[in-house]
């Protein structure tokens, strides 16, 4: 059981750096269902997690506790496994869950294709653009964008600056 509640903690805290991970919020919950496969979308289908979900919520509120989860996944586990035992079928549907965390597939990602490219390479820039970037394509900030003065009272490009007793 510690697995599945590893699991909740992982999904509870997805998308949310303020959450605690003892609740979990609906659009989590169907981010569970649907990685884990608990939702296959033949017989459990998005709109039987959100029914689910809504039914061992308490009134008013936007998330559910661990122990609502696992009302949850008792109630998902007789669609999900047809023919089971409600006993085989709830330790099937925790084997699904056991050890799970998010995946950050579909990420959106920098594009390398067409003039995307040309246009993002520093090392291609010329004049004023140019001295915005170091060497290794890095920006410099706010160094790169305005004129910054040297204002140690010394002469543009003198050689012994700093040898003055």
């Amino acid at each position: 059981m510690s697995g599945v509640e590893e699991a909740f903690r992982k999904f509870a805290t997805y998308g949310d750096t303020a959450a605690s991970g003892n609740d979990m919020t609906g659009k989590n919950f169907s981010k569970m269902c649907k990685e884990c496969g608990v939702m296959d979308g033949k017989a459990v289908t998005s709109t039987d997690v959100d029914i689910v979900f809504n039914k061992v919520k308490t009134k008013g509120a936007r998330t559910i506790t661990f122990a609502q989860f696992q009302q949850a996944m008792k109630e998902l586990c007789g669609k999900r496994f047809k023919g089971k035992a409600p006993e085989e079928a709830l330790e099937a549907v925790y084997g699904l869950l056991d050890g799970k965390e998010p995946a950050n597939v579909g990420v959106t990602k920098a594009t390398k294709a067409g003039a995307v490219e040309r246009l993002t390479d520093t090392s291609k820039y010329t004049g004023s653009h140019k001295e915005r970037f170091d060497e290794s394509g890095k920006g410099k900030g706010l160094a790169g964008r305005e004129e910054l003065t040297d204002n140690r009272g010394y002469v543009g490009a003198y050689k012994g600056a700093g040898t003055y007793d």
